[in-house]
């Protein structure tokens, strides 16, 4: 389990609420992680909450190719509109093969590959994401209550509960598809299992 060194947290206001950010550094990678919290995250009651992988080219560029940015924003305005709630974003960009990597798979997509293809082209697995940093960062903002997992990911969901940390629901986190990322969000389904309905808890 990654060790960690918490920085003390400060107000962020954003369109939805005002969050407080939490900052966490490996103390063996030195990658620098952030936590996004709203209202009292130690009480009991299942705690809505996104793990969210760094996407420079959605998040911060509002690309279109993907859904993540989309995906981060309605995380964020369902926790405000929950009032309690937190978001993880880690620091591992273009499902863990870095930025420029991620820029020359998005160069072979151009040319045709689907996302999977062009990692493979690379020489990278489909998703190399690590999550072993989930459960350490809820340890230290006090979060003791099952997840309420915004994702529609099985694999990730999958790794959190190896890690150790109790899901008490898979939430799916649906949002619009436009043109320029429909066949990215038909492969992630028909290649990487993500799932786009409502499920049952896990057992």
């Amino acid at each position: 389990m990654p060790d960690l060194d918490y920085i003390p947290s400060c107000a962020l206001p954003t369109p939805w609420a005002e969050f407080r950010l939490h900052g966490f550094s490996e103390r063996v990678s030195q990658k620098e992680h952030v936590a996004l919290t709203l209202g009292d995250i130690t009480t009991p009651e299942p705690l809505l909450t996104r793990v969210h992988s760094e996407c420079l080219t959605g998040d911060a560029l509002f690309s279109q190719r993907c859904d993540c940015g989309a995906q981060l924003e309605t995380g964020l305005r369902r926790i405000a509109e929950a009032g309690r709630g937190v978001v993880l974003y880690l620091r591992q960009e273009g499902r863990g093969i870095g930025l420029a990597n991620k820029l020359r798979a998005y160069q072979l997509q151009d040319a045709g590959a689907d996302t999977v293809d062009a990692n493979h082209a690379l020489g990278f697995g489909p998703d190399l994401r690590d999550y072993r940093i989930v459960r350490p960062m809820l340890e230290r903002l006090g979060v003791t209550a099952p997840l309420r997992l915004m994702t529609n990911n099985p694999h990730k969901l999958a790794a959190i509960l190896d890690g150790g940390t109790v899901v008490a629901e898979r939430v799916s986190l649906i949002v619009s598809p436009n043109p320029a990322n429909a066949r990215y969000l038909a492969t992630k389904a028909a290649r990487l299992s993500h799932s786009f309905d409502d499920p049952a808890p896990p057992a």
